[in-house]
C-alpha cells in the first residue's frame, strides 16, 4: 500500500481549505445594504410558515403596508387573526373567539418590518452578525426598550431578500417565520389593515 509524503498531506490539506466556506465579519457596508433593503421596501405580500422550539407548527399569509400596517393570516387549525393599523393590533383567535390588543412591541418582527430603521447602536443596534457566500444573518435589538426581545434576519445573498426571522417570546420560545413567494412594492388593498367586528359577528351567525 502506497502512504503519502508527509509534505504531499500537507498540500492536500491547504488545498482543501480553500473550498470551505468563509464567515465574513459584519462590515458598514453590510448594515447599510440591510437598512437600504428594510426601508425601500414599501410593502410586503408572503405566504409563510411557522415553527416553534416547543413543536408548534403553523402557517399562513403575511401582509405588510409602511408605516406600521401589517395582517397575518394564519390558516386552520391554527385559524388566528393578526390586524394591525398602524395604531393598535388585534390578535383574533377565532376558534376561542376572543379578541386582544396587543402592543407592535410584543411582536419585535413588526416593528422593524413596519418602520423606517437605522442600525446605530442608539435606537436599534446589532448584537450579533453572519455572511457566507448563500446568506447574511443579524441579530438586532432596540436599545432603549428592554422588554422588546432581540430578532434575528435571514437574507438569501442573491438576490438578496429576506428569507426568515426568529424571535424568543416571552415563554422562552424559539419562533422561525420564514417566507416564500414574496412580492414586495406592489399595491396592497387597504382594507387588509383594518379589522371589521361586525363582519366577525355576522359570521359567527351564520355558524
Amino acid at each position: 500500500m502506497n502512504l503519502l509524503k508527509v509534505s504531499d498531506m500537507k498540500k492536500y490539506f491547504l488545498l482543501s481549505l480553500l473550498y470551505i466556506p468563509v464567515a465574513e465579519a459584519q462590515t458598514a457596508a453590510d448594515l447599510s445594504k440591510i437598512e437600504n433593503y428594510l426601508n425601500e421596501m414599501t410593502t410586503m405580500e408572503s405566504s409563510f410558515v411557522q415553527m416553534a422550539s416547543n413543536g408548534a407548527t403553523s402557517e399562513g399569509k403575511l401582509y405588510i403596508s409602511k408605516p406600521s400596517k401589517i395582517r397575518m393570516e394564519y390558516a386552520p387549525p391554527t385559524d388566528i387573526l393578526i390586524v394591525g393599523n398602524g395604531d393598535e393590533i388585534i390578535f383574533h383567535d377565532k376558534e376561542l373567539d376572543q379578541i386582544t390588543n396587543i402592543d407592535y412591541e410584543d411582536i419585535p418582527g413588526t416593528k422593524i418590518l413596519t418602520e423606517t430603521i437605522k442600525i446605530d447602536g442608539k435606537t436599534l443596534k446589532a448584537t450579533d452578525f453572519y455572511k457566507d457566500a448563500g446568506s447574511t444573518t443579524i441579530t438586532l435589538e432596540y436599545t432603549k426598550e428592554k422588554d422588546m426581545g432581540p430578532i434575528t434576519l435571514v437574507f438569501s445573498n442573491k438576490p438578496f431578500e429576506l428569507k426568515q426571522w426568529k424571535i424568543i417570546d416571552p415563554q422562552s420560545v424559539e419562533v422561525t417565520l420564514s417566507l416564500y413567494d414574496m412580492h414586495t412594492n406592489t399595491p396592497l388593498d387597504q382594507n387588509l389593515f383594518s379589522y371589521k367586528k361586525k363582519a366577525r359577528k355576522n359570521a359567527k351567525r351564520r355558524r
